[in-house]
């Protein structure tokens, strides 16, 4: 790869490129769930060291490239995928917590709580509030999920962290029970922003973009941090919220597999119907993500509520998630060793968009 080449890929990288660093992260998850604990750590290696590089790279773009950092935050349909990097954080951590690396785990629960903190209040205003042009609706798109994501993933790592922890118990069951709490009804409202671009505008098959999918990532998402907190142990703040939480869960997740097939029918559309090309782009993880979260999803849940079906499901899910992930990878090595793109392209509604 030539400096210039790298160059212009770190002024036009995506903020949502570490859902390459989330789907990596859940399908390794997933894979330690299936008891295939060799390629689990593959998977978390390969997740750690994009991780890595996409810190170096963001950061060296923050530095030379602030003009189009700011355009991003300033714009709804790129704006959001920001909280990729809280999401793909809390992810890794969670890994790490199942691996035992308490420690390692909750420097990154700090990372990724601190980031969805900041970012919580920071995009929302300039990517929608901030903006003089209107309508702000019609810039409306899967991405928006990402927001849900984040929180959600704060909830799942403090709750995998609670009963592994001598100290800060009810702190951490707090924390959970909060994101938890903040990610549902966000779900909600974000939910009634999308149906309404959707209803509003003219719906085109260049519209239905992959990261549609974290709409029902974000589903499975919500029912893992919800398992979760159900098991953890017994704390003020779980003992008030364990039968809601364990309820809204299970309709979480069947709402979740309503969407499914919608989105299957929406990707039959776009590019059968319509002969829209199955090309590489970022976009194909925000299908890998919700995909090992859903499998990841079953498995907690049916653990939890002693749903032997949902667990089935989970774990069949999980091995779909796998050949995804597989695809998804080996394509994006085959666009990475293509030649340099146009100067003016820029991803639009990247992986995490």
């Amino acid at each position: 790869m030539t400096t210039t080449r790298l160059r212009r890929g770190v002024q036009t990288l995506h903020p949502g490129y570490f859902a390459l660093v989330m789907a990596t992260g859940i399908v390794s998850i997933g894979m330690s769930n299936q008891g295939l604990t060799g390629l689990s750590l593959a998977l978390l290696a390969i997740a750690v060291a994009a991780y890595a590089l996409l810190l170096v790279l963001t950061a060296w773009r923050l530095l030379a490239f602030r003009t189009e950092i700011a355009a991003d935050f300033t714009d709804p349909a790129r704006g959001f995928g920001f909280f990729t990097f809280v999401a793909g954080t809390n992810v890794l951590g969670t890994r790490f917590a199942v691996a035992g690396h308490i420690n390692v785990a909750l420097g990154f629960l700090a990372a990724g709580w601190l980031a969805w903190l900041v970012l919580g209040y920071v995009i929302p205003w300039t990517a929608q509030l901030g903006r003089a042009h209107r309508p702000i609706l019609a810039a409306a798109n899967g991405s928006w999920f990402i927001w849900v994501v984040a929180g959600q993933s704060v909830a799942v790592l403090a709750a995998a962290l609670e009963p592994e922890v001598g100290t800060g118990r009810h702190t951490l069951a707090l924390l959970a029970v909060f994101c938890w709490a903040v990610g549902a009804i966000l779900y909600a409202g974000t939910g009634m922003l999308v149906a309404a671009r959707l209803l509003v505008y003219p719906l085109t098959p260049k519209d239905l973009t992959p990261p549609y999918w974290v709409a029902m990532g974000a589903t499975a998402i919500t029912v893992v941090a919800g398992a979760r907190i159900v098991q953890m142990a017994d704390a003020p703040m779980v003992d008030a919220t364990r039968g809601l939480v364990a309820g809204v869960s299970v309709v979480f997740w069947v709402f979740g597999t309503w969407l499914i097939p919608a989105l299957v029918a929406a990707g039959y559309w776009r590019h059968v119907v319509h002969r829209i090309p199955l090309r590489y782009d970022p976009t194909m993880w925000s299908v890998v993500f919700p995909l090992g979260m859903y499998g990841v999803a079953g498995h907690y849940l049916g653990n939890a509520d002693h749903l032997g079906i949902v667990a089935d499901i989970g774990h069949g899910e999980t091995w779909v998630a796998l050949a995804a992930w597989a695809l998804a990878f080996v394509a994006m090595g085959r666009d990475l060793l293509r030649r340099p793109r146009p100067a003016a392209h820029r991803v639009v509604d990247s992986a995490g968009t």
